[in-house]
C-alpha cells in the first residue's frame, strides 16, 4: 500500500521540478535577449521566475548552464530519431530526419528560436558550452550508427573487409553536425528569412555521397 502511494508524490516532484527548470530558462532566454548576456545577472533570472537565487543553484551552476539547458533535450531527442529510422534507410537519409526535428522547430517558432540561437551563436562563452554538448551529441550517434545492421564493414587498408565500421560512425557523425551547424549559421545570418528545410536539404545534398559511399552496404 505504501508503495502504491509513494509513486505520485514522486510523479509529482518530477513535474514540479521540470515546471520551475522551464521557468528558470524562459526567464533566462527573454531578459538575454532583451539585454544581451553579461548585463545580466543571476539574481535578476532568479527574479524573473519567482524563486530565490539559492533554488536556482539548485537547478543550474550558471548562466550558461541555464541558457544551454535545453540542448541537453535536443540531443537526446536526435539519437532517439536516429534510433527510430529503419534498419536498412541510407545513413544520409537516416542521419538527416534525426537533425530535422529541431531544425523544423526553429521554423515553427522562428521568433523565440532565431532569439536563442541568434544568442548561442554570438556569445563567445555559450558558443562554447554549445559545442562542447555537441561533442556529446556526436558520441551518442557514432555508438547508434555502430549499432545500425545497415552500417557495412570498414574496407580497411588491404583488399578484403575490415573488421568492423572502424572511423565510419565518429566521421559519419561528424559531417552530420557539421552540416546542422552550417544551416544554424546561415538561418541566423540571414535574421530568420532563410528555410531551414530548405538549406538542410542543400546541406545533406553535398554529404550524402560520403554518407552513403564505398565501404558501406545500400
Amino acid at each position: 500500500m505504501g508503495g502504491v502511494s509513494n509513486r505520485p508524490e514522486v510523479s509529482l516532484a518530477q513535474r514540479k521540478r521540470q515546471l520551475v527548470s522551464d521557468e528558470l530558462t524562459e526567464a533566462a532566454l527573454q531578459l538575454l535577449a532583451a539585454k544581451g548576456f553579461d548585463a545580466v545577472t543571476i539574481d535578476e533570472i532568479a527574479s524573473a521566475a519567482g524563486v530565490s537565487k539559492r533554488t536556482f543553484f539548485r537547478y543550474f551552476a550558471s548562466k550558461e548552464d541555464v541558457v544551454v539547458q535545453f540542448l541537453t533535450d535536443m540531443g537526446a531527442d536526435i539519437h532517439r530519431e536516429l534510433a527510430a529510422r529503419p534498419a536498412g534507410e541510407r545513413p544520409s537519409l537516416a542521419l538527416r530526419s534525426a537533425l530535422s526535428g529541431p531544425l523544423a522547430a526553429c521554423a515553427d517558432h522562428s521568433d523565440r528560436a532565431l532569439r536563442v540561437v541568434q544568442l548561442i551563436l554570438r556569445t563567445p562563452a555559450l558558443h562554447a558550452r554549445f559545442l562542447e554538448r555537441q561533442g556529446r551529441w556526436r558520441e551518442g550517434l557514432a555508438a547508434e550508427l555502430a549499432r545500425r545492421p545497415d552500417l557495412g564493414p570498414d574496407p580497411g587498408p588491404g583488399p578484403g573487409p575490415g573488421p568492423g565500421p572502424g572511423l565510419y560512425p565518429e566521421l559519419a557523425a561528424g559531417m552530420a553536425l557539421t552540416a546542422f551547424n552550417t544551416v544554424l549559421h546561415r538561418w541566423s545570418d540571414s535574421d530568420g528569412t532563410a528555410d531551414p528545410g530548405a538549406l538542410t536539404e542543400q546541406a545533406f545534398a553535398v554529404i550524402a555521397p560520403a554518407l552513403d559511399g564505398t565501404g558501406r552496404q545500400t
